[in-house]
């Protein structure tokens, strides 16, 4: 890797405290925004509700995001922002409605706030959207030149999001160390951005190995504590500086690779995000030959029960199966090629079978 690096340090403004939601209009108000477009969920949406501010001297357009992060309705949602003439796009949900909302406010360059309804990915925080295609596979990811305007985390919403989303996201962030250093380490001298993004990667896995347990505590209980708040903020800020100081050192490596070949398979599909990329870490090890450090993370997985083998996905790949994903995952463009092992679908498809054979009495 031996490439430029630009700095994505953070959005615009972000606040994360109980009552950050109240202070929208104001927000709005200092940005002389009168006109915007509400971007919600259904699920998402019914548990933000009580807590969406009522905005009185704004004319809000609530909008359905439609269920997926594709092209087609980056287009659809284009045309409607402009037809309505409208000034900004407030994206209440999860990642694929942030993502969604960074991608239409690229296309109309207007400024996106985004009120996360979760912690499963830094989504809310970083200026880059997944965009996927309509059969659900993943397409690219594509990168903005602007930072999100507005980030407010309300806590108490967070706290009444599924637990099963929050997991998600601890496996996802988790991952930000392991495909970081697997790139970071190959360098021989690391600039100071490196360095940032490196302390804030080794920060992610501290911070939920150290608290994650307390954190799923305080969601069973409905009672906000500091390990809550730590691995909140965890999951969007510190994972969002990964990638926002490291750029492409600080994305990902093997993980994501796998996950992304995952996804080829329909199984594969009621599978969250962060358990993928958890189960790719695993993968990832295996390729670097750390088992070590598979055992460690094991009874931390094992607690969280996030997935150590694809079997524990209720996922039972043939020959066939395996070899595709193993191709997928290596493809050229993937970023698997960016760990210092020389990676072919064989190396992949070995890794994975030896996770499963290792992971198959345990």
């Amino acid at each position: 890797m031996n490439q430029s690096l630009i700095v994505r340090g953070a959005p615009q403004e972000y606040e994360c405290r109980v009552g950050a939601w109240d202070d929208l209009e104001e927000h709005l108000n200092r940005r002389k925004i009168k006109r915007v477009m509400v971007l919600h969920g259904k699920d998402s949406w019914e548990a933000a509700k009580p807590y969406f501010p009522t905005l009185m001297n704004i004319d809000a357009h609530f909008v359905y995001y439609g269920g997926e992060c594709t092209d087609e309705q980056t287009i659809a949602l284009k045309q409607m922002f402009e037809h309505e003439q409208l000034e900004a796009i407030i994206a209440v949900g999860g990642g694929k409605i942030a993502d969604l909302g960074k991608a239409v406010a690229n296309q109309c360059d207007t400024p996106i706030l985004i009120l996360p309804t979760l912690a499963a990915t830094c989504a809310a925080y970083t200026p880059l959207s997944v965009i996927y295609k309509n059969d659900g596979a993943m397409d690219r990811y594509d990168v903005f030149a602007k930072s999100n305007a507005l980030v407010l985390i309300e806590p108490k919403v967070i706290l009444d999001s599924p637990i099963e989303l929050m997991i998600a996201g601890i496996g996802d962030t988790v991952a930000k160390w392991y495909e970081a250093d697997a790139m970071i380490s190959q360098l021989s001298v690391q600039p100071i951005e490196i360095q940032v993004s490196a302390y804030a990667a080794k920060k992610c896995r501290d911070v939920l190995l150290a608290d994650s347990q307390e954190a799923l505590n305080a969601m069973k209980e409905k009672e906000i504590n500091q390990a809550f708040l730590n691995v909140v903020e965890t999951n969007i800020l510190l994972g969002g500086m990964v990638g926002g100081f490291g750029d492409d050192y600080g994305r990902t490596s093997g993980a994501h690779s796998i996950h992304d070949a995952l996804t080829i398979l329909p199984e594969s599909h009621h599978q969250l995000h962060g358990n993928k990329v958890a189960y790719g870490v695993l993968v990832q090890l295996v390729i670097e030959n750390k088992w070590s450090e598979i055992e460690q993370l094991i009874p931390f997985y094992r607690s969280l029960d996030l997935p150590i083998s694809l079997k524990k996905m209720k996922m039972c790949l043939s020959e066939d199966d395996y070899q595709r994903v193993a191709e997928r995952a290596a493809e050229p463009h993937e970023t698997i090629h960016y760990m210092k092992e020389k990676i072919t679908p064989e190396i992949v498809k070995t890794a994975m079978i030896e996770l499963e054979t290792a992971m198959s009495s345990r």
